[in-house]
């Protein structure tokens, strides 16, 4: 098996669907005790129909109803294929067993939605005439991949924290799409759609409702699909253990996650490092990869504030406000919510909740932050990062 990853880290094992299906379940088998690790995935004869990663080993897809992951619709008569993604293999391989049904299944019963929750009202912060700031978080997961709440769930738990947009990034599957613009209009949040492209080199969030990307395919196709639909792509975490970013990327993402939960010592300069070499252009952004409690920095953690049009209201204007926010590169990130904030305003810059702090722009020059709400000549084009007394990074921002 391990010659089978070397020649393709992604086969499809054929299967054909006869005329009349309602069903198709798929379960996979192996054993996991010496460390093997295969992924789980479905292509129909129309297209992809999702992936479960590693989260799960069985799913079921129907005309009306699919596991979390999966998207329903016409089980089109032909060749489909179980796509395996063969993570980690034990030197001397492993056996699998893939088994395939057709049988009706029931569906399962839906899951209660929670209340709507109060927000706490949103910061106010300092801009330019016709924007304002809004607080975003650009990843996080849900049952449709490996998280554990479902998108109401999700979406109660962001607003609650006093979110007013969040970015759901399932990996290699837009299954969550479906739901996500009437659960941001009942719980009052804007929910930008997005799939995590997930692979061992490297991961990135497509954003935007342009369909599935498919993350077999080099980097450089990502880019260009995700511009000739009309979408936004970001690098994700570049430094974060095995799955740092690798991929060859000639031609730069209009976007970056430089500061990602898993930059849990500010005072590391890393992505900073990795910012300034891959290009300070690149417009930054955060996010928290939440997952589940206690595993994964709360949503909203570090915060993204987008300066949107201030006339852009509820869910549906606001999602697009947010989109044109980022691809005009006017965002700002801090450590939380209510944390020290640099924003770039009419062409200079504004330091709110800072006092002490000292602003570096991209030529190395500092200066001073004093008092609650300081307002600083521009520094040079392509970024500017706010460190605290301890050296540590409390803010960054577009420039």
């Amino acid at each position: 098996m391990r010659d089978d990853r070397a020649a393709n880290p992604w086969p499809g094992l054929p299967f054909e669907v006869p005329a009349g299906t309602s069903a198709i379940t798929v379960e996979l088998e192996f054993d996991d005790s010496r460390g093997a690790v295969i992924d789980l995935g479905c292509e129909g004869a129309a297209g992809w129909r999702g992936w479960s990663g590693g989260a799960r080993r069985t799913f079921t897809v129907t005309r009306d109803w699919a596991t979390p992951g999966y998207v329903p619709g016409e089980l089109e008569t032909g060749l489909w294929h179980v796509v395996l993604g063969l993570h980690r293999v034990p030197v001397d391989g492993v056996e699998y067993r893939v088994s395939i049904s057709f049988d009706p299944v029931s569906r399962p019963a839906p899951l209660a939605s929670p209340k709507v929750p109060s927000s706490p009202p949103v910061r106010p912060l300092p801009a330019a005439e016709g924007l304002r700031w809004v607080p975003a978080d650009f990843h996080s997961h849900t049952l449709h991949s490996d998280g554990a709440l479902t998108v109401p769930e999700l979406a109660a738990l962001a607003v609650s924290r006093g979110l007013s947009a969040l970015a759901i990034t399932d990996h290699n599957t837009v299954s969550h799409h479906a739901e996500l613009a009437e659960v941001g209009r009942q719980y009052g949040i804007a929910l930008v759609p997005g799939q995590e492209v997930t692979t061992e080199s490297g991961h990135a969030n497509a954003f935007g409702d342009i369909g599935w990307i498919d993350f077999r395919r080099p980097a450089t196709e990502w880019l260009s699909t995700v511009e000739e639909r009309g979408g936004l792509l970001s690098v994700n975490h570049p430094l974060a253990a095995d799955c740092s970013w690798r991929h060859p990327l000639p031609r730069r993402a209009p976007l970056a996650e430089i500061w990602h939960s898993s930059w849990l010592d500010p005072r590391w300069g890393g992505p900073l490092a990795w910012w300034q070499a891959w290009g300070r252009e690149v417009t930054p952004i955060g996010g928290s990869d939440w997952h589940r409690s206690g595993s994964d920095a709360i949503p909203g953690t570090p915060t993204t504030w987008v300066a949107v049009d201030a006339e852009a209201s509820g869910p549906d204007e606001l999602t697009a406000a947010v989109l044109d926010g980022l691809r005009s590169g006017r965002t700002a990130i801090s450590a939380g919510l209510d944390a020290p904030v640099l924003l770039p305003v009419d062409g200079g810059l504004v330091a709110v909740d800072a006092d002490g702090a000292l602003v570096l722009d991209a030529e190395g020059t500092r200066r001073p932050v004093r008092g609650a709400l300081c307002s600083l000549s521009p520094g040079a084009a392509g970024g500017v990062v706010l460190f605290g007394h301890d050296s540590a990074v409390l803010s960054l921002c577009a420039g």
